[in-house]
């Protein structure tokens, strides 16, 4: 079983800067972390393996430093690590950030299933996973809380539902997104920290995607930040008190005026 998990380096901290020219995150001086999502989705192509057999390759596509995201998924037990990084991938919006993924998994050989978390903390998209399901041709399944069965050739999940679950069975090769319900991720071990800090982690830069340049960073982006602000803080409104006609014809006459405003 050939399981690849797509993971992302995420700030660890809600304060953060943009860079007002290009709309992207300024990440110097900032702490950052594997984000949390993928830290099950880690954990569950750990724990198939575990039960299958097989092999866990973690991809990432970021800026060199996210070779530390990679290193944490390999110290709790990956087998291996591929980085896709470029000055020429800056810039990607989630739509050209799966096609450099989906590319970089092509060049992983076969795979009979990928593993994405339902999103990352930073964008909050949650369009990632299924956008690489869609450059790959893979079925896909999303809000996956527990993998009931699996085969070379078939995987039966629970996905969950707002008012439960159901269960549904997809052909492999196929992709993925988990919950936090799922597991726990494991602690890395002392042994697995030392592995991970003298593993090899492979890069693939933009020439070894074998992708055309206007499909991937930002000329490749069909959207882009033009702004980023901080809204304004809402006033605490107006509390009513007093006799409950009074307080009715009180907010009737407030909505009449807002009427005649507009």
């Amino acid at each position: 079983m050939n399981i690849v998990v797509c993971i992302k380096q995420v700030p660890g901290t809600t304060q953060v800067k943009i860079n007002p020219d290009t709309g992207t995150l300024i990440r110097d001086s900032v702490e950052a972390v594997m984000n949390p999502f993928d830290e099950y989705a880690v954990e569950e192509a750990l724990r198939i393996r575990e039960r299958v057999g097989g092999c866990v390759k973690i991809i990432s596509k970021g800026p060199p430093q996210a070779d530390a995201a990679l290193r944490s998924a390999l110290a709790m037990g990956a087998d291996e690590a591929y980085l896709i990084t470029d000055r020429n991938l800056a810039g990607s919006d989630t739509w050209s950030t799966s096609v450099e993924l989906s590319a970089g998994i092509r060049k992983l050989g076969e795979v009979n299933l990928v593993i994405c978390g339902k999103q990352a903390i930073d964008g909050d998209t949650a369009q990632v996973g299924p956008g690489v399901a869609e450059m790959l041709d893979f079925p896909f399944v999303a809000w996956v809380r527990k993998v009931e069965e699996i085969t070379d050739s078939a995987i039966r999940v629970e996905r969950m539902m707002e008012d439960g679950y159901e269960v549904v069975e997809m052909p492999l090769p196929g992709l993925i997104t988990v919950v936090k319900e799922i597991n726990e991720p494991r602690m890395a071990s002392l042994k697995g920290k030392m592995r991970a800090k003298k593993a090899s982690v492979t890069v693939f830069d933009a020439a070894a995607l074998d992708v055309e340049p206007e499909k991937v960073g930002l000329k490749g982006s069909p959207t882009q930040v033009l702004r980023s602000f901080v809204p304004p803080r809402k006033s605490g409104g107006e509390k009513l008190s007093g006799d409950m006609d009074e307080m009715v014809n009180r907010i009737k006459t407030t909505v009449l005026d807002l009427n005649v405003i507009k």
